[in-house]
């Protein structure tokens, strides 16, 4: 039997513990997982090679099997997607305006490529509210943001807005 891969696409600036939710839920359904931290796309905070870092990092301590890839990407997905032989890309969304986001994309991407397939993990409602904008925005205020990100994460935040909290 052929392993079932997914790809887990995403900017991840920073990863934060709804990412990692994610890919542990996903590791219950797929045999490996790929997380692809995108190059291009909107501004970020980190550089690529940080958040490939922070994200290696962060899956070490949930994927004791080594059954998760952390690479970067870029272009469009759909050619990643063939690229890496993924089955499935899979998503996460925590609100309405996200469903609205990702059901548009996934037709743009599926018209790019009519096998491309979509799976969606409805955010656990504790991580809901996390995401990387809001994470950045404490943390550029000094406030903390541990519960949210990894440590690796956390620290980088620290060391990024220059606060010691």
């Amino acid at each position: 039997m052929t392993e079932k891969r997914a790809l887990y696409p995403g900017t991840f600036d920073p990863i934060t513990h709804g990412h990692l939710d994610i890919v542990s839920r996903a590791l219950r359904v797929f045999e490996r997982v790929t997380l692809a931290v995108a190059e291009g796309g909107r501004s970020t905070l980190f550089d690529v090679e940080e958040r490939v870092d922070m994200a290696i990092d962060a899956v070490s301590h949930i994927d004791p099997d080594g059954r998760v890839d952390v690479q970067s990407f870029t272009g469009l997905l759909v050619n990643t997607v063939k690229d890496l032989s993924a089955d499935v890309v899979i998503r996460g969304l925590r609100t309405m305006g996200d469903m609205e986001h990702e059901q548009t994309m996934a037709a743009m991407n599926h018209s790019l490529d009519p096998e491309y397939e979509v799976l969606v993990f409805f955010a656990r409602a504790e991580l809901g509210m996390v995401s990387g904008t809001l994470v950045r925005d404490v943390a550029r205020c000094g406030g903390p943001v541990e519960r949210y990100v990894p440590e690796a994460a956390a620290a980088a935040l620290r060391a990024r807005f220059d606060t010691d909290r």
